[in-house]
């Protein structure tokens, strides 16, 4: 588990980075008497991340995440976010991700992904970004997504 001080700069960085690829806040939510970690680890959106790792662990997934994932955060916390997707779709995972490692970020990404029971969902207008640290150097990447929608079995 991530100390507070950890998991503030934590999403500071997934916040920073955002504006810094896609031009914007992360998300426009009331702030007053919240910090910007409270926020985001409280918000109505999937907010995720993964490792430089050559097999990329997820290092952050906020309590929406936890929940549409049906995972607590020991297990997000040690899972390969390959992992997330389905064996047929990890291919296709594979080369969003490395769009994303030319580009900086992708918006309008769908695809889909299952969660630690085997409940499949499709989400919509997914972002993804490269994190970025203070130095200028790649330090994972990140997800973004408040649209899903759990399918039929």
């Amino acid at each position: 588990m991530m100390t507070p001080a950890q998991l503030t700069a934590h999403l500071h960085l997934l916040h920073s980075s955002f504006r810094h690829y896609v031009g914007r806040d992360l998300a426009e939510l009331p702030w007053e008497g919240h910090s910007t970690a409270y926020t985001l680890d409280n918000a109505p959106f999937v907010l995720l991340s993964h490792n430089t790792a050559a097999d990329p662990i997820f290092t952050y997934g906020n309590k929406k995440a936890l929940e549409v994932f049906e995972m607590d955060w020991e297990t997000l916390t040690n899972l390969p976010s390959r992992y997330s997707a389905e064996a047929l779709a990890r291919e296709e995972r594979e080369h969003l991700l490395q769009t994303v490692n030319r580009q900086g970020y992708i918006d309008n990404y769908a695809g889909v992904r299952i969660s630690s029971s085997g409940r499949r969902f499709l989400i919509r207008q997914a972002i993804v970004w490269n994190l970025q640290d203070a130095q200028g150097h790649y330090a994972g990447q990140a997800a973004y997504f408040d649209q899903w929608e759990y399918l039929p079995n």
